[in-house]
């Protein structure tokens, strides 16, 4: 018989004390009770807190002597400001971080991983592309060359998708590629080309089925031949190729609005017709392009979460996908862990070159990498970016990393890839849709509510509460790892059946079933003029 509470609703057990202490050499733990533990509490190994701890907030497990290092993951994550002794409540306005480690002299290749396994005999429905790249969802996508035309997109989109798309049943979707570039800025700056070949890129992402149209203003900057220069995004048809088809709203030919809208509709009908032709089909795991990433982190992503993407990593890399995971200021505290994991010389050089421009890019905002951390992360346990960054680091796994993207280009390469992207989530995913993925995996502790157009986001509770409260929001719950409910492996293989499950089209993430989605949010480096 359960007990109750005294209005009548079933009451939650108790829960043991409980902290996680990551590696034997570190000298702080994270408290795991949900709530947090208050001051008295008593470990079975002798532990007492000092004062009340929240819950992912580190406790010293030894007296700490002002200036000693507070080691977590067995890495120095900061020195101590204050004596802290046994029990004290240890958070960031405790720790000094350190000085960001240096681009030199770094290990590279010295301890690259053996090829793991092969694990064969997994495969996905896919939409198999001419290019031999594959879709997860079959979805006609509309380019745009300026921020200009967004609202009369946004009008055409609704427009087909309701009167449309009901006729085309194989057609997943119709999304508009809105963004806030294309005028007003140095097209011919240096940097520019960043978020040029950004939006070249997510118009041949997979899922659109190789078939792209444009709604361009006329009088911008960034050109559609620009944008899509000649031979960019041919079409099959039955007499042979043609280039993507472009509606200029200047053109003379539209007089008012409903004349924009009605050539829109026009050229979108004969992409559905084509997009409507394909068919799933049986393809191998290894046509996954799967991009990772973490938002809103907490001390447990590094935990629970994470190390689970990590483990499903490696199962998709020995099965001979692509992974991306990316987020230049949470990796950049662990260099010396990447270059030593490189396959070769130039990829280690391809990190460190990319690592150098971004700490440049800062520079230039006069700010440092400890602007990366939140007031959520923060609230969560994170005390600063070496912290959070070696929770990060973790879903990467443990396989060789092969390859190195710059900001906006396109995936050619099997295997582990580093693609070099801001931390924002926002532009973190938009990048990771130009570089190909066709599915992303996305981490968060506090909670978001994140999503994409354009691919699934699957999204992964770091704790057991957030899943819990969120139930119809968080599609995998790494939760029970903190709790001993579940193992790494046990949510590793989880997830990977999930994946392979969202990728055939046979389950949709909680993120497609309510239509949530964020804007596309370019990185721009070049001036704004």
């Amino acid at each position: 018989m359960s007990e109750h509470d005294s209005r009548g609703q079933a009451a939650q057990p108790v829960q043991a004390p409980l902290y996680i202490r990551i590696h034997p050499e570190d000298n702080v733990a994270i408290v795991a009770n949900d709530g947090g533990l208050p001051a008295g509490t008593g470990f079975p190994c002798g532990l007492v807190l000092r004062e009340a701890v929240p819950q992912g907030h580190k406790v010293a497990l030894s007296d700490l002597k002002q200036g000693d290092a507070v080691v977590r993951y067995n890495v120095v994550i900061g020195y101590a400001l204050k004596d802290l002794p046994r029990g004290s409540w240890v958070n960031e306005r405790v720790i000094e971080m350190p000085v960001a480690p240096g681009l030199t002299d770094l290990p590279i290749g010295t301890r690259v991983p053996a090829p793991l396994p092969p694990l064969e005999g997994y495969t996905f429905e896919g939409f198999r592309n001419p290019d031999g790249s594959v879709g997860t969802r079959n979805i006609l996508a509309i380019t745009t060359t300026v921020q200009c035309v967004s609202g009369v997109v946004e009008h055409a989109v609704r427009r087909i998708r309701e009167e449309l798309l009901p006729r085309y049943p194989n057609v997943d979707d119709v999304v508009g590629l809105e963004h806030t570039y294309g005028c007003g800025v140095a097209i011919d700056a240096p940097d520019a080309v960043i978020p040029i070949r950004t939006l070249r890129n997510i118009a041949l992402n997979p899922n659109f089925g190789g078939i792209a149209m444009m709604v361009s203003l006329g009088c911008e900057k960034l050109q559609p031949d620009r944008l899509m220069p000649a031979g960019t995004i041919p079409i099959q048809t039955g007499a042979g190729e043609v280039q993507v088809g472009v509606v200029c709203l200047q053109d003379e030919q539209h007089v008012g609005f409903a004349s924009m809208i009605a050539s829109i509709m026009t050229m979108a009908e004969a992409h559905l017709e084509r997009l409507n032709a394909r068919r799933r089909e049986t393809c191998p795991v290894s046509d996954l392009v799967v991009g990772v990433q973490c938002g809103g982190s907490d001390a447990f992503s590094g935990v629970t979460a994470n190390p689970a993407v990590g483990f499903a990593t490696d199962l998709l890399v020995r099965a001979g996908a692509s992974v991306m995971f990316s987020e230049v200021t949470e990796v950049r505290d662990g260099i010396d862990q990447l270059t030593a994991r490189a396959a070769t010389p130039e990829v280690a050089e391809a990190m460190i070159r990319e690592m150098a421009w971004y700490d440049r890019y800062l520079e230039r905002g006069r700010v440092d990498r400890s602007a990366n951390t939140t007031p959520g992360n923060k609230k969560g346990g994170l005390s600063n970016i070496v912290e959070k960054a070696m929770g990060s680091i973790i879903k990467s796994g443990s396989a060789p990393i092969t390859g190195v993207l710059s900001p906006g280009e396109k995936l050619k390469q099997k295997g582990l890839i580093y693609a070099a992207t801001p931390a924002s989530d926002f532009i973190c995913g938009t990048l990771q849709l130009a570089a190909g993925m066709n599915l992303h995996v996305f981490t968060t502790g506090r909670g978001t509510p994140y999503g994409l157009a354009e691919v699934p986001v699957i999204k992964v509770a770091t704790r057991s509460d957030l899943a819990r409260r969120w139930h119809d929001l968080m599609d995998v719950n790494a939760g029970r790892i903190a709790t001993g409910e579940a193992t790494i492996e046990d949510v590793g293989w989880e997830l990977f059946h999930l994946m392979i499950d969202v990728a055939s089209g046979r389950r949709k993430t909680w993120a497609e079933h309510h239509r949530l989605h964020n804007a596309l949010a370019l990185f721009n480096p070049a001036p704004v003029t």
